[in-house]
């Protein structure tokens, strides 16, 4: 069997429990349009964020703010704390159950500057 991952990041200015439910809805509504996805073409999403945030598990924010996800399995975990790495980051990785010729990533917001390549 063949999988194929989008991958994607934003950032929150602050940490709280709504800065972070706000860019994580944000960065997966657009991942889930732009690629024309539903819960069922999904196998798993892993979250991790920056040590910086310790408000709300984005894995959390993901369901409590989109409302999907429901039967999802999910997963959120600390990235290693790295000299120099951007503040306040939370990144994903969504593996699918099937491969698809085209998949388009979303960085937000100072994710952004994590793939200048992948940004317009």
């Amino acid at each position: 069997m063949t999988y194929k991952a989008i991958r994607g990041a934003t950032s929150v200015e602050f940490d709280t429990e709504k800065e972070i439910d706000l860019a994580v809805k944000a960065m997966m509504e657009e991942l889930y349009e732009k690629n024309g996805l539903q819960d069922d073409d999904i196998a798993f999403i892993l979250f991790s964020q920056t040590e910086d945030l310790k408000s709300k598990n984005a894995a959390a924010a993901f369901r409590s703010s989109t409302g999907k996800g429901s039967l999802l399995p999910l997963f959120c975990l600390q990235e290693a704390t790295v000299h120099g790495q951007l503040p306040r980051i939370i990144r994903v990785l969504v593996s699918l159950k099937e491969e698809r010729e085209n998949v388009f990533v979303v960085y937000q917001r100072n994710g952004r500057k994590l793939r200048p390549d992948f940004v317009k």
